[in-house]
């Protein structure tokens, strides 16, 4: 199969779909790969080593887009982009659909296969391409949090973990998922006073057992949610429904029950976020103010460190990628039930229930679409 990696145009994206070790892969296997000059820069791997791997170099995005088959992506395809989507073309990467009807009816209109990263489920039913950019995300929550927290940035002007005499910040991590597991770490190992809120018990058992004494969990409820986060300098929002909307877990009445110059980072904004308040945001003007609580909700957090975020990335897609560049997109999907569950749209047809639900749109199940 013919494979492109085109250089991400989303503002502020540094990362790429594929290292030169993923090319090399992908060319021991027989594929044509191809990438475009510049791709790699941003993530610290130069054209010379794509060359040396085996790729052809291919100056403009639009060549790339024409002549591959598939192409590698690491964010949605941005409006600019629309215009190269075609009918039977895969397209394999973070979509988050639902966030955008706007995309979600261009992807319909073109009639291409979307596979989308985030809903490929494992046999354990975990999201295996999501988890290393969640890992990502969940750690810089907790470094953005903290820088965010400072004066000079409208924060309260607080340390995460104190001094001696002085007691630490308080941080409410809202979810005990991969983001919040590793936002946790953080927290607590920089000596904040750290809650945890989620709706599975079972979760929750494991933080007791394996975090450090000043990790203390809730169980995730309206009432328990208003206190926690009442009381927070840092909120971490790190809820997950699969493909579909964030729930809106913070309403404006809560908000105003928070201290002034305390911070909340909405990891969950590439799924519409679970703040009523929360807008999308970029790295380039990051920060906003409602009722005297600072908002960062950066739709892509991992772009920002993006030599770790691509290296993770491929370790975690290049199985996938060899999957359906040796069977093609058909035999791939209907052969692994990992693939399928990536199976967002195809053929014009919504395939994941997630996103038909989001828009009230039809779901068709992807085996039908293929037969």
């Amino acid at each position: 199969m013919k494979t492109g990696v085109v250089r991400e145009v989303k503002e502020d994206e540094h990362r790429v779909a594929l290292t030169p070790a993923g090319v090399e892969t992908l060319r021991d296997h027989g594929h044509t790969v191809l990438v475009q000059a510049g791709a790699g820069e941003g993530s610290g791997f130069a054209d010379e080593e794509y060359a040396a791997a085996g790729a052809e170099i291919v100056q403009d995005a639009a060549s790339v887009w024409a002549r591959a088959e598939m192409i590698l992506k690491v964010k949605e395809p941005q409006p600019a982009e629309f215009r190269f989507l075609r009918e039977g073309l895969v397209v394999f990467t973070y979509f988050h659909f639902a966030a955008s009807e706007e995309l979600t009816r261009a992807v319909m209109d073109s009639k291409c296969v979307a596979l989308a990263y985030e809903t490929i489920q494992d046999a354990k039913g975990q999201l295996p391409l999501l988890t290393p950019m969640s890992e990502v995300a969940g750690r810089m929550a907790v470094q953005q949090g903290a820088k965010y927290l400072e004066k000079a940035h409208g924060g309260r002007g607080i340390l995460l973990g104190g001094v001696p005499g002085v007691p630490p910040a308080t941080v409410v991590i809202i979810g005990a998922g991969t983001v919040g597991m590793n936002a946790t770490k953080m927290a607590a190992g920089l000596g904040s006073l750290v809650y945890v809120l989620d709706v599975n018990l079972e979760r929750l058992r494991y933080y007791s057992d394996v975090m450090p004494p000043n990790v203390i969990t809730m169980m995730s409820n309206k009432a328990n949610l208003r206190r926690a986060v009442s009381d927070a300098d840092l909120v971490v929002s790190s809820v997950l429904i699969p493909g579909g909307k964030a729930p809106k877990l913070i309403t404006r009445e809560t908000l105003g029950m928070m201290k002034n110059g305390s911070v909340i980072v909405d990891v969950a904004i590439d799924q519409g976020g679970s703040t009523e308040t929360s807008r999308p945001t970029t790295h380039r003007n990051p920060i906003y103010e409602v009722d005297g609580v600072v908002h960062y909700c950066v739709t892509n957090m991992p772009g920002a460190m993006p030599m770790t975020s691509t290296l993770a990335l491929t370790n975690a897609t290049i199985k996938y990628v060899l999957a359906i560049a040796d069977l093609g997109y058909r035999k791939a999907i209907l052969r692994h039930k990992s693939i399928a569950a990536g199976a967002n749209i195809v053929d014009g047809q919504v395939t994941y229930r997630g996103v038909a639900d989001a828009f009230g749109l039809g779901y068709s199940p992807v085996e039908e679409v293929l037969k």
